[in-house]
Parts: structure tokens; C-alpha cells; sequence
């Protein structure tokens, strides 16, 4: 499955016309996209009812990457977080089978650190068994001894773009996930993409979709309004390459 979606589901007025038709924002968008990734659950709690409504709304074929809180990320900076994460736990899989992604986005500061890393991450295991990606953003957890930690602990590496290093632009390499993160760029969460950035993301998914991955591409660039208008010109791009192909994938 190709899940292409924004971060949040605004809709921007030059974006209206990609979504016909009646109901909620949620409602609306999700008829055009397959997947979404929650933010406002980096910000704040929510009641389990939210959630549900949410699952409720969106067509079955729909999926959440939900966003850990920022209490656990950047305020607690992953130390001693083992009730928080239990709570946030205790919210984010009220969706049921709508919840398919849990991303994990460190601060930019946040170096890696073996022991704070390895307790926060079994911890998390501990409390939720589904796919998770992360977004580390310090150059120093992007080395070989990290990514066979992720590796052991079955968390997929986010590639980012604009990649704060090189290595940061490549999802980890796993059979599972593929999850890309467009922030924008060179104007991070404003500038829309070019023709050639989105061919090579729609590229990269169908090489992730036909080894068997679940294969996400979120667009974060929203400050501008792009993101949505971005991710129907990547599931243009797509469908195109699809049309060459028998195999056609779902997304």
C-alpha cells in the first residue's frame, strides 16, 4: 500500500477544487488521500472519542501516522518517559486498525545518547508493537551502531527532507516501512516541491511498494498551503509511472 497525505488535512483555498464535495475537512481530504499525519497530537492530549470519531469518518482504506507528544520528545528529551508513553499510548490506538504509523520527531538538538536512546526505545516497544518510524535530527545518530540499534529494536529511520546530513534523506532500509517526510524545501514547511524532487519520491515508493513495504510520503511543507497541492502532483506522478506497469499497487 502507497499511503501519499499531508501533515494534518487543512485545505487550503487553492487547493479546493482536489476536494469536491460535502462533510468535514477530515472527510473531504480523506477522500483524496489514503493517509494523514496527525500533528495535533504533538501539541496535546486528546479524548479517546476523538480519535474514534476521526476512524469513523475517513473511508476503511484510510490510515493515521499519529505524532508522539512533544512532552516525551522535547521536554522530557526521552528520559524517564515510560507513564507518558503508556498514556499517549492509551489515546493514540483508540483509532484501532485506522492507526498504522507511530512517528516519533526528536529535537534538532537532542544528541544521541546510548543509554537514554536504548531505554526510551524498548520502553516504547513495550507499550506499543506496530510500526513506528523516527525522525532523528542530530548528526550524531546517524552512524552505523544507531541504525543496527533501530534495526534491533524494529524502528524504521524517517527520510527527511531537507536531510540535516546526507544520510538523513534515506529511510532505513527495511522490508516494512518506507516513511518520507517533505518539509519543503529550500524554504523548510513553505516552498513547494519541483517536478524532478517528486519524481524521484514517487520513484522511491513504488521501489518500496513492490518489495513489499507499506510506503508513506507525507508532505510537511503546509505554512505556504503546498503540501496538498504537492501531494496531488505526486499522485499524479504515480498514477503515470503506474500506467506503464501491470502491477498497479494501491494507494
Amino acid at each position: 500500500m502507497i499511503y501519499i497525505g499531508t501533515a494534518g488535512w487543512t485545505i487550503p483555498a487553492r487547493a479546493a477544487a482536489h476536494f469536491p464535495g460535502g462533510g468535514a475537512h477530515l472527510e473531504q481530504y480523506a477522500r483524496q488521500f489514503p493517509g494523514v499525519k496527525i500533528n495535533s497530537t504533538f501539541y496535546r492530549d486528546h479524548k479517546p472519542s476523538t480519535f474514534e470519531r476521526w476512524a469513523a469518518s475517513v473511508p476503511d482504506s484510510c490510515r493515521f501516522s499519529i505524532k508522539i507528544s512533544r512532552t516525551i520528545t522535547h521536554e522530557q528529551r526521552l528520559v524517564d518517559v515510560g507513564h507518558l508513553l503508556e498514556m499517549f499510548m492509551l489515546q493514540a490506538t483508540c483509532p484501532g486498525e485506522k492507526l498504522r504509523v507511530i512517528l516519533v520527531q526528536l529535537p534538532p538538538s537532542l544528541s544521541y545518547d546510548n543509554i537514554v536512546a536504548g531505554a526510551f526505545l524498548n520502553s516504547l516497544r513495550q507499550h506499543y508493537a506496530g510500526l513506528v518510524a523516527i525522525e532523528p535530527r542530530h548528526a550524531s545518530w546517524f552512524t552505523t551502531s544507531v541504525a543496527q540499534l533501530l534495526t534491533d529494536c524494529g524502528i524504521f529511520r524517517v527520510g527527511a527532507y531537507p536531510a540535516v546530513v546526507p544520510e538523513a534523506g534515506i529511510s532505513g532500509a527495511d522490508p516494512n516501512l518506507l516513511y518520507l517526510l517533505l518539509h519543503g524545501s529550500p524554504r523548510v514547511y513553505n516552498s513547494r516541491y519541483s517536478d524532478q524532487a517528486l519524481e524521484s519520491a514517487a520513484s522511491t515508493l513504488l521501489n518500496a511498494d513492490r518489495r513489499g513495504a507499506d510506503a508513506w510520503c507525507v508532505l510537511d511543507n503546509t505554512a505556504g498551503g503546498a503540501a496538498a497541492t504537492d501531494a496531488v502532483r505526486l499522485q499524479s506522478l504515480l498514477w503515470r509511472e503506474l500506467s506503464k506497469s501491470a502491477s498497479r499497487p494501491k494507494f
